[in-house]
């Protein structure tokens, strides 16, 4: 099989394409390398993947890996409509993995065009690429900021989300309606995934495990919103990526049971499918606090904020159907994540 992963410079892109070539797959990665945050680390991921940087900056030009011979990496944009038809007519994949996209609930607010263009038009690109060019089974990332308003917890995927507190959110949710019509219309297998609260080695540095670290390093007050008050279904890289690739083998077929009348959020008569990945063990931040303190062996300064815009107190992940149907288990608790984050990280910024 070969794979299309977009989004391969970014944290869980980067992971999952390595998942992938290490069991056999051929792997084409797309990233358009935005400067969202510093592109070195964007650089980095691409490196350890064994993608020449230099090579890598070139737009359009697809480069080998020195350390995989089945992946290779192109860099574009997701609104290059023209590029994307090309490479799919080009390199004929049999499944597209799509993770790259404009990421970030704060920066929706001040930066709303960006998550158009990429989220939206570059999504609606992917899904008339993978129409014309008989994509077996198209898996997408989708996130936990759907559930918005909602205070149904665990958060389930067969709950109502037509409530978004944020322009991000509301382009996921716009995706999975998308995907919808796709499936609905030219059969066309899709599955989104909607992911919660991703940390570990390589993560973004716009995550409070990052930024926490690098503040109480540098003995800087960490700011921390709603008086601590919040809690987060933080998951492991790994247990992620074991997530996508699981649901990546297995394309949905249209629900027989689905009934109009009653309509279930999650499925369809069409081939389409909505699921959590999550740890389905909400950690409270201030634990999360904790547990970085001690892997660091340093104490926090402490600022305690209000709730910021677009933010929710909680978030959840009801796995129930994930664990069913494909035998998903998460295996890292918080505390053996966090140490891993940090060994990675005082290594990758040589802090002594």
């Amino acid at each position: 099989m070969k794979v299309l992963v977009t989004g391969t410079a970014g944290f869980i892109g980067s992971f999952t394409a390595e998942r992938l070539v290490d069991r056999g797959n051929e792997v084409v990665g797309l990233d358009s390398i935005n400067d969202y945050y510093d592109i070195k680390l964007k650089y980095g991921r691409l490196e350890k993947d064994g993608i020449d940087p230099s090579a890598a900056a070139e737009t359009g030009k697809l480069v080998k890996s020195s350390k995989y011979r089945n992946y290779n990496f192109i860099r574009m944009k997701l609104e290059d409509r023209q590029g994307i038809e090309k490479l799919f007519l080009t390199e004929n994949f049999d499944m597209v993995c799509h993770l790259a996209a404009q990421a970030g609930v704060r920066y929706s607010i001040t930066n709303p065009h960006a998550y158009i263009d990429s989220n939206i038009i570059g999504f609606q690109n992917i899904l008339e690429a993978c129409r014309y060019n008989k994509v077996k089974h198209l898996t997408y990332a989708s996130s936990s900021s759907v559930y918005g308003l909602n205070e149904s917890y665990p958060f389930s995927t067969h709950d109502n989300v037509d409530h978004p507190i944020s322009l991000y959110a509301a382009t996921k949710k716009s995706n999975e309606l998308m995907a919808h019509t796709y499936s609905h219309l030219y059969g066309i297998p899709t599955t989104g995934i909607r992911l919660f609260t991703v940390y570990g080695p390589w993560g973004r540095p716009d995550m409070a495990l990052f930024i926490f670290t690098e503040a109480i390093l540098e003995d800087r007050p960490i700011d921390i919103f709603n008086n601590g008050k919040m809690d987060r279904d933080f998951t492991y890289i790994d247990d992620i990526v074991t997530g996508i690739v699981k649901v990546l083998d297995n394309p949905p077929k249209g629900n027989s049971d689905w009934s109009g009348k009653s309509p279930d959020p999650s499925s369809s008569l069409a081939p389409y499918r909505i699921y959590n990945i999550g740890n389905n063990s909400p950690v409270n931040l201030m634990d999360f606090i904790d547990a970085i303190e001690k892997s660091l062996g340093r104490k926090a300064k402490k600022n305690y904020l209000p709730m910021q815009p677009g933010d929710v107190p909680a978030t959840w992940a009801d796995v129930d159907d994930l664990v069913r149907d494909m035998n998903y288990s998460p295996g890292v608790e918080i505390r053996e994540g966090v140490e891993r984050f940090v060994k990675w990280y005082l290594e990758y910024f040589k802090v002594q």
